[in-house]
């Protein structure tokens, strides 16, 4: 990830899109603002979600605008945007709310109670961000010592391709996001080469396919993720996560800390306590009800607007207490 002064995040970690000034994105808001999702009588009120670049965002997002339309009779745009920018939105009065943030405590101190004032922090939305290294546990159940960090160092050679060269390949995504894995390469001096899928699609085919022929593969992955459905793949251990490991992004001792992740809110939007932002501050729930949506918007195509419905029709025990009472 950019080094900042706040923890990695995985989404920054893994999704922060490098060289796009904020301003501009924010800027490009009303011209390119995403998906509408349509017009809804009985308010006069239309709610703007950011949308980050991940399925699980998504599919929270568009769970979260189905009920807001279906159940609470108001507008939703739901607009694509980095993370960073996200928060210029919020700042600027484009956007309401952020509803899944990997950390970030250096854009609060910019943008909340101790810098412009104009954000406010959401709470839990009930999922648990873990990120780091993965193996499939096939590998595992052969040399179980591959579920640690110590166990990879000494069979980098078991993960060489002909994309890393003499030294094993470690699998990642967008060349775009960051992380700490270099980082972590470099600090436990392991031969290891990153080599990059090209994007988070493309990432987990690459998995996919290994996975289906059983071949060795180590890349960085996380969770919520929708993949875990399918693939069984095991965490590799690694120092836990304390202040300070990884501030020197060339030189990091430890794995990647666990995020209870929460929603961001605009200010003032917060402050008006609508029927939209009381169903949002209500709304809380699982990595499992997240990839549930994601696994049928990537996994099995369906549009996020018709994942979002057939989850809202079978889990009616869930959501219906996110509901205000006056909706």
């Amino acid at each position: 990830m950019r080094r900042t002064t706040s923890p990695i995040s995985p989404r920054t970690a893994s999704f922060a899109l490098k060289g796009v000034a904020a301003a501009s994105a924010v800027a490009m808001l009303s011209a390119c603002g995403g998906a509408t999702s349509g017009d809804v009588s009985g308010s006069d009120e239309t709610v703007n979600i950011a949308v980050n670049g991940w399925v699980g965002y998504e599919a929270s997002a568009a769970v979260l605008a189905h009920l807001l339309e279906e159940e609470a009779g108001v507008k939703v745009e739901q607009k694509k945007l980095d993370e960073q920018p996200s928060w210029q939105g919020l700042n600027d009065g484009d956007l309401d709310v952020i509803v899944e943030n990997w950390g970030h405590e250096d854009l609060m101190e910019q943008y909340g109670p101790d810098g412009n004032d104009t954000v406010v922090d959401g709470g839990p939305n009930g999922n648990i961000g873990t990120l780091g290294w993965y193996v499939p546990e096939y590998l595992v159940d052969d040399k179980p010592e591959l579920a640690t960090w110590e166990g990879i160092k000494d069979n980098t050679d078991l993960f060489q391709t002909p994309e890393s060269g003499d030294k094993g390949e470690f699998l990642a995504a967008d060349p775009a996001f960051v992380t700490q894995d270099q980082g972590m390469i470099n600090h436990f001096e392991m031969d290891l080469e990153i080599v990059h899928a090209g994007s988070e699609a493309a990432q987990i085919t690459e998995m996919q396919e290994r996975y289906e022929e059983e071949e060795p593969f180590l890349a960085y992955f996380y969770d919520p993720q929708w993949l875990h459905n399918e693939l069984d793949l095991v965490h590799v251990e690694f120092p836990e996560y304390e202040d300070g490991c990884a501030e020197d992004e060339d030189d990091v001792s430890c794995g990647y800390p666990e995020y209870e992740l929460n929603k961001i809110f605009r200010k003032d939007f917060a402050e008006e306590g609508s029927v939209a932002y009381q169903l949002l501050d209500n709304w809380k729930w699982t990595n499992e009800d997240q990839n549930a949506v994601a696994k049928m918007i990537a996994d099995e195509g369906m549009d996020p607007e018709e994942a979002a419905e057939k989850w809202v029709t079978d889990n009616g025990d869930v959501w219906k207490e996110w509901i205000p009472a006056d909706a």
